[in-house]
């Protein structure tokens, strides 16, 4: 069985679940909002189900603050450290304060990576606000992760077109690995085109279920993409087993998909 590296997970905080811009979520899946806290070790069982060796759990900032702070990030893997990865955010709003806090995150917390969604902050990538923190990334040597595409939850979409936004970050700072979640759909020709362009632009299937990979995506993946995508669920909204249920439609050949599933996880997070 080929080892599986789901690069954009959460476990959920109780303020995360129940957030009201995650409505729309909960009336697509048909999940209610909980009532209590959820333990660590359903995320462990959801990741053993679907063969998940690693999890990069992720924090979420946002203008109300952390729904998921790094601390309990930190607490979660320090609980499973041979299976869970921890992946920074920060506020945005204060530069300075955002740069001190990923570097606290990233030196005693022991974080990755670092991701920012743009449609929490209605602020697209390339806004001043992120400048400061591509620069931090790229001197601790940790990725940068975001969100591409339309917006599931209750916020516009149109921070997440990657061009023109990502395009211009990827060109100004051309040492910072850029890894971009959820595909781009309705624009996941121009992901493509970006991950082409640049050498240090990733994409990252977060959110969609192999059924619903669109038709360009899955073309680079089978070809000179095969470098480039990185398998990603964005649990608990979807779990991984549930996104790999159709894996065999891709027909992938053996190298692509050891790359897809974990290859290509491992080299970009230093795994």
């Amino acid at each position: 069985m080929t080892a599986t590296i789901d690069v954009w997970m959460q476990h959920p905080t109780l303020r995360f679940m129940s957030h009201e811009m995650f409505a729309s979520l909960r009336r697509w899946t048909g999940d209610e909002a909980p009532t209590a806290e959820l333990p660590l070790k359903l995320t462990i069982a959801a990741m053993d189900a679907a063969g998940v060796e690693q999890g990069l759990i992720c924090a979420w900032y946002g203008p109300d603050g952390p729904l998921i702070s790094n601390e309990e990030v930190a607490g979660f893997v320090a609980a499973h450290p041979d299976r869970l990865v921890g992946v920074a955010s920060v506020d945005i709003r204060t530069p300075h304060a955002a740069v001190r806090q990923l570097r606290h995150a990233v030196r005693d917390l022991g974080m990755r990576a670092l991701r920012v969604v743009p449609w929490l902050w209605g602020l697209p990538p390339n806004d001043r606000h992120y400048y400061p923190l591509y620069v931090e990334c790229i001197e601790l040597g940790i990725p940068f992760c975001t969100q591409v595409g339309h917006t599931g939850p209750l916020r516009p979409s149109d921070v997440g077109r990657p061009i023109p936004y990502l395009d211009e970050v990827a060109l100004a700072f051309p040492e910072l690995t850029i890894v971009a979640g959820h595909i781009g759909y309705p624009w996941t020709a121009e992901m493509v085109a970006l991950a082409t362009k640049y050498p240090q632009v990733y994409i990252d299937t977060s959110a969609y279920t192999v059924r619903r990979y669109p038709a360009e995506l899955v073309e680079y993946l089978r070809g000179h993409g095969r470098h480039k995508v990185l398998f990603g669920s964005n649990y608990p909204m979807i779990t991984a087993e549930r996104a790999l249920a159709d894996l065999d439609r891709l027909a992938l050949d053996a190298t692509t998909k050891e790359l897809f599933l974990a290859g290509n996880a491992r080299r970009v997070f230093g795994l």
